[in-house]
């Protein structure tokens, strides 16, 4: 047993036993910045997306293309991580004080991460057949543009590094309302020439959540990647991340620290016009393991702490391309079958009134603003459902038609024509199955630990459980950042189908793991509910401002 196993068993037991170092306290003065900072490179802007060049911003797309261009992988990456507008409202979030402050301003991205702390560095390995010289660039969110890291086709060392085996995902789109779903590819990684390689800066995430951030952070990636899913599907482009690589070659690569900053996943892209990768580099160009990037990022803090659970748990997941699970390696570790009583039929989900584009754009965590008077409407609940149990993190770990990892439960308050009470999700069916009855809004609000929600007022509460240790036994330890970026991936569907219908949402990890197992029943089961996830409509005539970038 690795450790890992250890990690998670702290993680799922944070609400009774503090995790070490119980008694820290964050030095906000002192924190770092939200991305990755290069002075000394060169910065090129990126054009408009289609939507921009278009002038509409509904995400409807023009369709299938044959790959990537630079104005789509502009607009993934704009409404993905970048900048689109700032926001302001009265909420009920501890930081509400400090956003009037430019300097605490609150920017809105079209994907969710924990704390709003964005700590994952996107960069593009690019080589032959693309709009730019060769080289790395790191993709710079608050300038919306590149920054040219390396200059020279360094692809060989990306396929080197990912090694034989790497192509094709299992799970190509979240299906339903919030995106479609794509046949498996093969062979992708390895004919590439055009690469994301997505890397973690724990300090970025850990001078708020010191050893709890690599279970944050790992959830980060997958909501990334999920965001970037479901918006290449408007295009029939697919997103097939690769978790099994050589990290401590590609870190090297990027010039990275790898206890500092874990790389902790490839995804190759499909570009148009562009030659298969052989290998072979662009003349004058260089093909060596010696290569790597001489920038290096800048770091604000003063003060940059080292936690040892973080690095032990970084150690442990450090990924090797030769460990690469075999196909149905995860079959051991698929959802139960759905438990409860008779099942309670859920109508159709209803076409979502907003496209992809649109939803992204508008997502938000609701903090607080939740109106128990005004009931969520049944098929708005199913539409939420359908879409989150068929998203799953595509990796190649995972085989082609191969069983869910995640299950499903829902705490219902205020859904109009279902009985409030906690409830277990057949996705096979689509229907409900009763665990237990009664209204669920006194369990969810004692067991949660923050201040900004007020869990009752919720429609309904989503909770995502994976069978982590069963994971974790069939993959290795490795298997922790697939389990993380599977609920991570979840909790964006979630969100992008809420925004999609006009709902409110929230996601939150500050609450208590071990009741929800006992309420739900799943004690003496592997089941470990990761996160909670709050559907429902806001309060009529907010007090907000927005200001649209993009």
């Amino acid at each position: 047993m690795g450790y890992a196993h250890v990690y998670a068993h702290e993680i799922m037991h944070r609400g009774r036993v503090p995790m070490e170092p119980a008694d820290f306290v964050p030095d906000w003065a002192d924190r770092p910045r939200k991305a990755k900072f290069h002075p000394d490179a060169e910065t090129i802007p990126l054009p408009d997306g289609p939507d921009e060049q278009a002038g509409s911003t509904d995400g409807a797309g023009p369709g299938p293309v044959p790959g990537f261009t630079l104005p789509l992988l502009s607009g993934m990456l704009r409404d993905s991580y970048g900048l689109t507008g700032r926001r302001l409202a009265v909420q009920a979030n501890t930081d509400l004080a400090a956003l009037p402050h430019y300097t605490h301003a609150n920017w809105s991205r079209g994907t969710a991460s924990g704390g709003g702390l964005y700590p994952v560095a996107i960069h593009w390995v690019s080589g032959p057949g693309g709009p730019l010289t060769p080289g790395i660039h790191h993709y710079a969110p608050h300038q919306h543009g590149l920054r040219r890291l390396l200059t020279g086709d360094v692809t060989a060392e990306v396929r080197a590094a990912l090694g034989a085996g790497s192509g094709g995902g299992a799970i190509g789109g979240a299906g339903g309302s919030a995106g479609g779903s794509a046949a498996p590819g093969g062979g992708v990684a390895a004919e590439a020439t055009q690469y994301l390689v997505l890397s973690v800066k724990y300090w970025q995430n850990a001078f708020k959540y010191n050893s709890f951030s690599f279970h944050a952070v790992s959830m980060d990636v997958g909501a990334l990647v999920q965001t970037w899913r479901l918006w290449a599907a408007q295009y029939g482009l697919r997103i097939d991340p690769v978790l099994w690589f050589d990290e401590e070659r590609l870190a090297r690569l990027l010039g990275v620290a790898p206890q500092e900053e874990g790389v902790f996943a490839v995804v190759p892209l499909t570009w148009a016009g562009a030659p298969s990768g052989d290998g072979a580099p662009v003349p004058g160009t260089a093909r060596t393991a010696d290569v790597a990037v001489r920038h290096r990022d800048v770091e604000r803090s003063r003060r940059v702490l080292a936690f040892d659970t973080l690095l032990r748990i970084h150690e442990a997941t450090a990924g090797r391309a030769a460990e690469r699970p075999a196909p149905g390696a995860l079959d051991a570790a698929a959802a139960f079958p759905p438990r409860g009583a008779g099942p309670l039929p859920l109508p159709a989900p209803p076409a979502p009134p907003a496209a992809t584009t649109r939803a992204l754009r508008e997502r938000r965590s609701s903090f607080g603003r939740f109106d128990a008077s005004r009931p969520v409407e049944a098929e708005q609940l199913a539409a939420a459902l359908a879409d989150c149990a068929a998203t799953g993190y595509g990796t190649e770990a995972e085989r082609p038609g191969g069983p869910p990892l995640t299950a499903l439960y829902a705490f219902v308050n205020h859904v109009a024509g279902i009985a409030p009470g906690a409830y277990a999700y057949d996705p096979a069916a689509h229907t409900l199955r009763p665990v237990k009855p009664g209204p669920p809004g006194p369990f969810l609000q004692r067991n949660y630990f923050l201040s900004n929600y007020n869990l009752e007022q919720a429609a309904a509460v989503l909770v995502p459980t994976v069978r982590t240790t069963a994971v974790l036994d069939a993959v290795g330890d490795r298997g922790y950042r697939l389990v993380g970026g599977t609920v991570g991936a979840v909790a964006q569907t979630f969100y992008t189908t809420a925004a999609a219908f006009g709902l409110g949402a929230g996601v939150a990890l500050g609450f208590d793991n071990i009741a929800y197992i006992e309420e739900l029943g799943l004690t003496g089961t592997d089941e470990a509910p990761l996160l909670i996830m709050l559907l429902g409509h806001e309060r009529p005539r907010p007090a907000d401002f927005r200001h649209e970038t993009a």
